[in-house]
């Protein structure tokens, strides 16, 4: 695992199959060696903290999350993608995929930003919340949606490991498609902490099992609460997760040591 790093590089947190990284990504990511990740997962800032407000449990609260999420113009925006989605190329095998989850305020800039830096979308991945908060402005449509996409670098007769005949298995014998549907992150996934942009352990695991194989390296860029670890964890997959915020590094720190192997997939 050390040999992606240099030899004088030291992590916050490692053992045999994870390292975690204090640190901002854009430096951090100069680090790894190049061609040394076999797969990505990355849920970058939606850069939605405007002063606004939003909802949360069916109440009125701040949409500010910290200084990580603060609004940018639309090409401060785009310029901020393109520059990590060049930085994780870089790191990423030829033969690997990456995995971007975003809203509707971040995931158009990516999905160009992608095409700009060389990487061809696989697939537009719909994964619909089955229990969103409501909307309480009653101005627009309940949002109840993100989009995930899968893409691989844009290299002719370039194959991508796929799982097909497992996720056929998952989903009861039928091709699965593109829209996923479940429930928001489970209060007992929150048991060592909270971060404001949790994705739920299903989702990744689901991800991962369709794109990867054990024992293969993973990086998630923007780790958050480490939810992308403990999939990894427990499915068998060595994992390096950067995260700017000490505060959930700790976190994530202390879901991996308390993480079991078993895993549920909706």
């Amino acid at each position: 695992m050390k040999k992606v790093f240099p030899k004088n590089f030291t992590p916050y947190f490692e053992n045999d199959s994870t390292i975690l990284v204090n640190g901002d990504s854009f430096e951090i990511l100069k680090k790894i060696k190049s061609k040394s990740v076999n797969c990505i997962f990355a849920d970058p800032p939606y850069f939605l903290s405007n002063d606004g407000f939003t909802n949360s449990g069916g109440k009125q609260v701040s949409v500010n999350k910290g200084d990580w999420d603060k609004s940018l113009t639309t090409a401060e925006k785009h310029k901020f993608n393109r520059n990590w989605i060049k930085k994780c190329k870089r790191v990423l095998t030829d033969d690997g995929t990456i995995w971007i989850s975003g809203t509707l305020h971040s995931i158009y800039s990516i999905g160009m930003a992608l095409e700009q830096e060389g990487f061809k979308i696989i697939n537009n991945i719909t994964w619909q919340k089955l229990n969103p908060p409501p909307n309480l402005a009653r101005r627009s449509f309940t949002h109840s949606t993100e989009t995930v996409l899968w893409a691989k670098k844009d290299i002719k007769n370039n194959k991508h490991f796929f799982n097909y005949d497992l996720m056929r298995e998952i989903n009861n014998g039928k091709q699965m498609k593109d829209v996923w549907s479940g429930p928001l992150t489970s209060p007992k996934e929150k048991k060592f902490g909270k971060h404001p942009t949790q994705k739920p352990l299903y989702l990744l695991e689901r991800l991962l099992l369709a794109s990867t194989k054990e024992m293969q390296l993973i990086l998630d860029p923007f780790m958050g609460s480490g939810t992308t670890a403990v999939a990894c964890k427990k499915l068998n997959r060595n994992f390096i997760g950067i995260e700017k915020e000490s505060e959930f590094v700790e976190l994530a720190k202390n879901r991996i040591i308390n993480t079991n192997t078993e895993f549920n997939l909706f």
